[in-house]
């Protein structure tokens, strides 16, 4: 786990050493442990450490090959390395260190870039062919570890984070209109670019190759989801039998590490599953829970405080447990932290993630996370409710698009963005990035209700899922902490998806014969159906309290809505309406001023634009205003 970058010159000209560094250096937090750089002419590799794997400078990077043809550099940690290094010693291969890495470098001379995908892990991975002169840059399949990569047909520059690329000096900043567009659509990007315009981010599955040829960087995808083909022969108990073997394997796996491992226990069956587990193999397992201060909560966020049954679930497994409260004062403190580590913005409010690793990096390295359950079992029936009866694909479509436009819908965009901002949008993009999700994808079909679900789980893992792993990623490295996710496991995951939708959605019938009939409020009635992951729920029932696997989904979340209309408010306003406001020059200061009058004044809940237009707001400061941010 750590952070990796290069400049690769395809014109000759030589990388001073010192700008390797220098970009290098943005990212110390994600390596405290140790540096290493790599220089060969017009070719350069910079790596920051966190030692998780052997601890010894056998383990440092660049890594060379033992023929010294290949160099690398890799972030990230690969949990069937054991079983791949006893191959590769079969095959001839021998090895000085006990690290994954070195796995990694000779697994690779002994069989090229498809090796790369063999690996069981999460992994960004720069390799140099010092013969070929070529340089592969490789991600894992689901997307753990990001990386980005800048190219302008002369120089190509990657890294783990974005802010590193910036301190090339021939890019220049610049904002990505269609990203913009596309983030206030989705409060997420579907396509691969950023809002640095020019900066893209490195698809999951798939390896790059750039060599002196190179007119343009052409992704090669090797690997994908697929749900459009489940055993409709396998028994329910099957299902749950193997998808309970699978999980006690993948959480075994993912706890191998030379340092400290802990897991997150928020309360629910994911993280309590996870706990159980870990518990098993680790005596006095260390877990982490932050809740929130609810003494001026109402509504219904008044049960997002998860620390009770937190805390029951300490007790059952007897683990050392340590806990935060969140208060609505925090949000100032943290946001611009937040915005600056996270750079690529993603998904809802996600500073609680900031702190809960921060509370987990000072008492373990690793922690284990639950994200992941939900989006393979079926935890979100309520939003495939929506779909399953849509006619044909572009009845789903229009469907899916409506529910998935969580910030400002297409024909707002006029009012949201200024003139001059909204002339250079296309505001048609967001829709066909939304349909490509799923077009990319051949095997979809869209006659059956199963089939709507199936391309349900597919475009959530592939776009909500991605989203919460690029944030979860980037605010636990900023804590200098390594999350992993044990339902990513690359055998649970292709189990999962041949499971058929009428074992994970238990009322999937009941729907088709009510739904022509339902009378008043539609999504009030579809949150009920809170039926998902049936068969993960069943295998988990012997290792947790009933009252944990019966729990009404909750995700991660603070009470904002009640927040922004308290304490918060003057913070909002502060931020968002002043004279000083760096977003106003693309986002029309009386839309601001609109919607937050009308969440103060309770006529609509608008915490999630009120979040996006906070974190745009400190991403124009920091990054086009070089505002500093304290530490």
């Amino acid at each position: 786990m750590c952070a990796i970058a290069g400049i690769f010159n395809l014109t000759g000209i030589p990388v001073p050493e010192q700008l390797i560094k220098k970009v290098t250096a943005q990212m110390s937090h994600r390596g405290p442990d140790g540096e290493g750089f790599f220089s060969e002419k017009n070719i350069a590799l910079g790596h920051k450490r966190l030692a998780i794997l052997d601890l010894s400078e056998k383990g440092k990077q660049p890594m060379f090959s033992k023929n010294k043809e290949w160099v690398i550099v890799f972030n990230g940690c690969i949990y069937n390395f054991k079983e791949l290094r006893k191959e590769l010693t079969a095959a001839g291969a021998s090895f000085i260190s006990t690290s994954d890495t070195e796995v990694i470098v000779e697994g690779l001379t002994l069989y090229g870039t498809s090796f790369l995908e063999r690996l069981n892990g999460m992994f960004a991975i720069a390799a140099w062919n010092r013969t070929r002169k070529e340089l592969y840059l490789s991600r894992d399949r689901f997307g753990v570890k990001p990386l980005y990569y800048w190219f302008n047909g002369k120089c190509l520059v990657f890294a783990s984070e974005i802010k590193s690329i910036l301190q090339h000096p021939d890019y220049r900043i610049a904002v990505d209109f269609n990203a913009l567009n596309e983030y206030f659509s989705f409060q997420n990007l579907f396509a691969y670019h950023t809002l640095f315009k020019d900066i893209m981010l490195l698809p999951p599955a798939n390896t790059v190759k750039i060599n002196s040829e190179t007119k343009f960087v052409k992704h090669q995808s090797w690997w994908d989801y697929d749900f459009s083909e489940p055993d409709e022969t396998m028994s329910f108990n099957d299902a749950v039998d193997e998808t309970e073997r699978l999980f006690r394997v993948a959480v075994a796996r993912q706890m191998v590490s030379d340092v400290p491992v802990g897991s997150y226990l928020s309360g629910g069956m994911d993280s309590g599953s996870i706990t159980a587990i870990a518990s098993s193999h680790l005596p006095r397992l260390s877990t982490f829970t932050a809740g929130f201060d609810m003494s001026e909560v109402t509504g219904s966020e008044a049960n997002f405080d998860e620390r009770r049954d937190a805390e029951l679930l300490a007790n059952y497994f007897k683990t050392e447990h340590y806990e935060q409260v969140i208060n609505a004062g925090d949000l100032r403190w943290s946001l611009p932290k937040v915005v600056w580590h996270l750079e690529d913005l993603r998904v809802g409010m996600s500073y609680p993630n900031y702190y809960i690793s921060r509370l987990a990096s000072k008492f373990v390295k690793v922690c284990l996370q639950g994200t992941g359950g939900d989006e393979l079992y079926g935890g979100y029936p309520w939003r495939y409710y929506r779909v399953f009866n849509s006619l044909d694909q572009k009845s789903f479509f229009d469907n899916y698009y409506g529910f998935w436009q969580r910030l400002v819908p297409d024909e707002d965009k006029v009012s949201l963005f200024r003139p001059e901002v909204f002339r250079k949008t296309d505001r048609d993009e967001p829709r066909r990035v939304f349909e490509r999700v799923f077009t990319f994808n051949k095997k979809l079909k869209y006659d059956t209700p199963e089939q709507h679900i199936q391309n349900s789980l597919y475009f959530e893992i592939k776009t909500f899922l991605a989203g919460l792993l690029l944030v979860g990623d980037k605010l636990s490295m900023a804590n200098g902490l390594e999350e992993r996710f044990p339902f990513l496991d690359n055998d649970l995951v292709t189990f999962a998806q041949k499971i058929p939708i009428r074992h994970k959605l238990g009322n999937l019938e009941n729907m088709k014969r009510i739904d022509e009939n339902i009378a008043g409020n539609k999504k009030y009635v579809y949150r009920e159906f809170d039926d998902g992951k049936n068969v993960l729920r069943k295998s988990m029932a012997d290792f947790l309290p009933e009252k944990i696997i019966n729990r009404k989904k909750q995700g991660f979340s603070s009470p904002e809505e009640s927040w922004y209309r308290g304490e918060n408010a003057s913070y909002v306003k502060e931020l968002l309406l002043d004279k000083k406001t760096c977003s106003s020059i693309f986002i029309n200061p009386d839309y601001k001023r609109t919607i937050i009058n009308e969440h103060i004044n309770e006529r609509k809940n608008h915490r999630l634009i009120i979040w996006s237009l906070l974190c745009f707001e400190w991403w124009c400061r920091i990054f086009i205003n070089n505002e500093k941010i304290a530490d």
